[in-house]
């Protein structure tokens, strides 16, 4: 496992099981994850004076995501963390300064290479959550050096503008609104709602 000094792995899965809630392959998964994506992006200290450094784009909405979140300090409220539900184990994380960025996608056929570790353990999970933790990353990971465009509306920092939806006055920020026909709708009132009133 790779991992520079300022990443300590036990420290970052510790705390990440304890927004978690429990220890699973997939937190195992998120912590190495992103402790390979910020190395890869040149982010030595994402929760301080690299903060506003990174954003990261999150493609499941399963454990990983919350283990991404806790090593990361992303989040959506913070508007660092995009989650784009792919359903897929993958993330990108972003250097904001640099532009560089990585995109990290957990190999499926490691879940097959966990039973060759840990063979003492007979649960298949709990030998997936203590294989991850010692398996290379070359054999957990495949990644690549990709390019995002993030539009200036999808920035960390304060909304660029609002504006009032025309059918039920409430307003939309950051460009969310829908334009028909020279009227402004929130997304609800143009028909793309996801609830029923």
């Amino acid at each position: 496992m790779t991992g520079k000094d300022n990443f300590n792995f036990e420290s970052l899965l510790d705390e990440s099981v304890k927004i978690h809630g429990h220890l699973c392959p997939g937190q195992v998964l998120g912590v190495r994850m992103s402790i390979l994506g910020l190395e890869k992006v040149d982010i030595e200290d994402p929760k301080g004076k690299d903060r506003k450094k990174v954003m990261v784009f999150v493609e499941i909405d399963r454990c990983a995501t919350d283990a991404i979140q806790s090593v990361t300090g992303c989040s959506p409220g913070k508007r660092t963390m995009k989650l784009l539900d792919y359903g897929k184990m993958a993330a990108t994380f972003v250097n904001l300064n640099t532009g560089k960025a990585i995109r990290i996608l957990a190999k499926e056929e490691s879940k097959a290479a966990a039973k060759n570790y840990c063979t003492e353990i007979e649960d298949k999970y709990e030998r997936q959550t203590a294989a991850y933790k010692v398996m290379p990353d070359e054999e957990l990971f495949k990644w690549e050096e990709v390019s995002v465009e993030i539009p200036p509306e999808d920035m960390p920092g304060r909304p660029l503008k609002r504006v009032q939806c025309e059918k039920c006055g409430e307003y939309v920020q950051d460009n969310r609104e829908i334009n028909l026909d020279g009227r402004i709708y929130c997304k609800a009132c143009a028909g793309k709602a996801y609830y029923k009133k």
